[in-house]
């Protein structure tokens, strides 16, 4: 099952919990210094937050699968419609370890797919940046 995601930049985290919090009704999944992220049911989204980012606001949107299979699959299908992708494979983001295929969509909207296969504990050593799907050293996502 894909599960959608969604990174917000956030100027303050602990602010940034309470708020999340209390709109989920819930607590957040991870807790770091700099990072959270709820892994939602209802609604089915894994939804982060990082005083890290570039900007305020949506960072990134992705949709997270549960297989190297399904990332493959959706890697095709954006190559296959002319889409240029930008593949990591056993990259550290997010507090996490995951292989992950980068598009930037019609209107500019940075798309992150990903299967993540265990956690690190550090957030993370890459960066794609957008426009050029290329990566950038520090940060990730």
């Amino acid at each position: 099952m894909k599960r959608l995601h969604m990174h917000v930049s956030v100027p303050n985290i602990e602010q940034a919990i309470a708020f999340y919090s209390t709109l989920f009704d819930s607590p957040p999944a991870v807790v770091k210094d700099d990072y959270a992220k709820w892994m939602l049911e209802d609604p089915h989204v894994n939804l982060a937050i990082s005083s890290r980012a570039r900007g305020r606001g949506i960072d990134h949107v992705g949709l997270q699968v549960d297989s190297p299979d399904e990332l493959a699959e959706l890697a095709t299908r954006l190559k296959a419609a002319g889409s240029t992708t930008f593949d990591q494979e056993a990259t550290t983001c997010c507090y996490a370890k995951s292989d992950k295929s980068w598009v930037t969509d019609t209107a500019g909207v940075r798309w992150e797919t990903f299967f993540t296969h265990g956690e690190a504990t550090a957030y993370g050593e890459d960066e794609v940046i957008p426009g050029d799907m290329q990566p950038a050293a520090k940060a990730c996502c």
